[in-house]
């Protein structure tokens, strides 16, 4: 029928699949023609799903002519067995085909949105969620997810902040090698496995004006510094692809930038997967006006070191041409091809290519009792309590009357958050609702929607204000819709959005003594700046995915004590924008003893804080911190010291805290952030309870690029603080001696 079984066979003879996989991929691409291995470096889309334009394809036929290494959007074990039959059984090599989907926050199961996920400061839940995830994508032929998102981002007004791991490069690196090994796991060639991608390569979280697909400009210090690390830590963690960008940097687009994409990525780090566009971003190169037409692009794509065209068909027409040309090096070509067959080889996809579609797995892993239970306790542990004046939460469930108020109370569709993958919006999905109604009676419970989350109708105002005139506490759940944040959500006003704040101020006007909740669901930080003056407790969930109306309704009533904490600044206003915890100083900070000091580094309207910082998060119990020490005053470019704390929990319930460690080097040849994150450990501690945290510090710690772009450490005084947030001022300090 093809030549697959011939490969096979003389593959085989000088290797065992478990062996030179370099060796085998050399041995297929000696066969191919170079249309063939062309054919490889080209992505078009199934019909099961649009993330982004259409773009049209005959993809059957462009399957039978080996024009087609991957596919986009294709799922099911009936749909991608009748693709990859195609594949293998009508084509000249039978070479199998990769099927690629945004798996971004779970697939069926869903988890909370990633900005979520990195709340609860947790990497054993964080792979697990990705773990799972990669269960029930594979069961139903999925090989490739387009996560994690890795991009640093202090824009709030950026939807696809969403996706990310906040403002701090220290946690992001973390988080994005916790990704990488749930979605990869310890064998590629399991068939519970799928490629990892880290995207998007590089600085698009950085944005102008937070405007999704924007302009970024930065020094080379800042990028090297800030944006480039959880993409390094990505390839450390084994990541198998890239994603190259939307945006341009300093003036070249990311998906043409050899800098980045050569120099960095393959030179310097020596990253042996395979980069794949971001869908028709290659083709973007000419209204970025950095490409005269689709003929140039497709050569600065490759040339650059994209390997494979996603969605745009550049690469499909022209290719072939350019390099009997001239124009585009076969060498690159070949490297291209060979890096995307050797991850199918990694995936087992050779060696049996329908390995992924099994009807039996399909049915049975969606939907696992235990990926529900482990949804529930992860949305729980991400969640983070903003306010809680006067211990207003948690509620009691002998309360007599509660009232449930706003737009998210019965949601079982925004709940789930954007990049939702197959998630159930309208079946699976659990309510805020449905989970109170596991802790109330019926006669307990009064509801009004009040308002819809962007209609400007109000009259629903007067049944929301007169049941909470009858309640002898108040919910509010109320945000975001989840179409508005995510690709292409970007926002100017960072307000609880519609008729929403007036509906809780009319709610606290009726009610002036009585007990109000605000449950936020939003994908982005928020300025609450007036409603934390109208409710008493304000506890964000994000999206917090299936079974986050269970995980809401456990922190509600205690049985869960809350213990997320904030991985983004929190504004008190859209003019703050960008804040981020780890800024650098002027030469004109306002001095401590005198805040209102003249001709300083403020503003004249509100304060330099924030409204809520980096790392805050509160607990229905207290925290003690007490008898910081330090095993030397001085280290050693060889050595290290130990920092520690000892941490009590002084409070009424048993809880967690994440225990924060940061540095400041004073001063450098180029200045320094005036504190950043260096270590972080998520305690448990029974009332009464306490325990000593250490840290330990080396050198490694204390490494940056300095203007000359060299990766080293400078001798010097550092101060240091073991804390629950980021608010705080430093009150020791250690020197690195030569």
């Amino acid at each position: 029928r093809n030549l697959f079984f011939i490969i096979i066979i003389f593959c085989g003879g000088l290797f065992s699949f478990s062996q030179n996989y370099k060796a085998k991929v050399d041995s297929i691409m000696s066969l191919m023609t170079l249309q063939e291995k062309i054919g490889q470096t080209v992505m078009y889309g199934g019909s099961w799903d649009q993330t982004g334009p259409i773009v049209g394809a005959d993809n059957g036929k462009y399957i039978r002519e080996g024009n087609m290494g991957a596919m986009l959007n294709a799922m099911s074990v009936k749909g991608t067995l009748d693709l990859q039959k195609v594949a293998i059984e009508e084509t000249r090599l039978g070479i199998p085909l990769l099927f690629g989907y945004d798996v971004i926050h779970g697939h069926r199961t869903i988890f909370p949105i990633n900005l979520g996920l990195s709340a609860s400061w947790d990497l054993k839940m964080i792979e697990e969620s990705s773990r799972i995830a990669a269960e029930e994508a594979s069961a139903e032929g999925i090989h490739w997810t387009f996560a994690p998102m890795v991009d640093i981002s202090r824009e709030p007004r950026w939807g696809r902040i969403s996706e990310g791991a906040g403002e701090d490069v220290f946690l992001a690196n973390k988080i994005a090698k916790a990704y990488v090994k749930g979605f990869q796991g310890d064998d590629l060639s399991k068939p519970n496995t799928i490629l990892a991608c880290a995207k998007h390569y590089v600085a698009y979280g950085a944005a102008q004006a937070g405007r999704d697909y924007h302009t970024v400009n930065m020094g080379e210090g800042e990028l090297r510094n800030v944006y480039l690390p959880p993409f390094k830590a990505a390839v450390d963690a084994g990541v198998e692809t890239f994603m190259s960008a939307f945006n341009e940097l300093n003036g070249v687009p990311t998906s043409g930038n050899k800098f980045t994409l050569r120099d960095i990525l393959r030179d310097e780090w020596n990253f042996e997967g395979f980069v794949v566009s971001d869908y028709t971003s290659i083709n973007e190169l000419i209204p970025h006006g950095f490409a005269k037409d689709s003929i140039d692009a497709a050569r600065i794509g490759m040339n650059a070191g994209v390997d494979m065209d996603m969605m745009g068909h550049l690469y499909r027409k022209f290719l072939k041409n350019l390099v009997e040309e001239g124009k585009v090096s076969e060498a690159y070509i070949n490297d291209a091809c060979r890096r995307i067959l050797l991850a199918k080889y990694k995936l087992g996809l050779f060696d049996d290519p329908y390995r992924y579609i099994n009807e039996e797995r399909e049915n049975t892993t969606k939907y696992k009792p235990e990926f529900l239970a482990k949804a529930r306790e992860i949305a729980a542990a991400s969640s983070v309590l903003l306010q809680n004046n006067n211990e207003a939460l948690p509620l009691s469930t002998n309360t007599k009357k509660i009232a449930f108020i706003g737009p998210l109370v019965k949601d079982e569709y925004d709940i789930i958050g954007n990049w939702a993958a197959k998630g159930d919006r309208q079946g699976k999905a659990l309510s805020v609702f449905e989970g109170i109604s596991e802790y109330l009676n019926s006669d307990q419970i009064l509801y009004a929607k009040g308002c819809d989350i962007l209609k400007d109708d109000e009259s629903g105002f007067g049944e929301a204000i007169s049941i909470s005139k009858q309640a002898d506490a108040i919910v509010l759940v109320m945000g975001e819709g989840h179409h508005m944040s995510g690709e292409a959500a970007s926002r100017t006003n960072l307000k609880i959005p519609g008729i929403q704040p007036k509906l809780i101020k009319k709610i606290r006007e009726a009610n002036p003594n009585k007990k109000i909740i605000l449950v936020l669901m939003n994908g982005r930080p928020l300025n609450l700046s007036d409603e934390v003056n109208l409710v008493d407790a304000i506890l964000e969930i994000w999206f917090p995915g299936t079974m986050g109306g269970a995980a809401t309704a456990d922190l509600l009533f205690g049985e869960v004590n809350p213990s997320g904490k904030l991985t983004v600044t929190f504004p008190r206003n859209v003019g703050q924008v960008p804040i981020y915890y780890n800024m650098k100083n002027t030469g004109r900070p306002i001095p401590d003893n005198n805040p209102k000091e003249d001709y300083k580094s403020n503003y004249i309207d509100v304060p330099n804080s924030p409204l809520f910082v980096f790392g805050h998060g509160l607990s229905y119990t207290t925290f003690k911190y007490s008898d910081f020490k330090l095993s030397s005053q001085n280290l050693y470019t060889n050595g290290t010291i130990q920092a520690s704390v000892t941490v009590t929990n002084t409070g009424n319930y048993d809880g967690h805290e994440i225990v924060q460690l940061y540095i400041h080097d004073k001063v450098g040849s180029v200045t320094r952030p005036v504190k950043e994150l260096k270590g972080f450990e998520k305690i448990f501690l029974k009332q009464g309870e306490s325990k000593i945290v250490t840290f330990e510090i080396s050198v490694e710690d204390l490494k940056f690029y300095n203007s000359e772009m060299k990766f080293g450490v400078e001798p010097g005084e550092f101060e240091i603080a073991i804390a629950p947030s980021s608010d705080f001022r430093f009150k020791h300090s250690f020197n690195l001696l030569d």
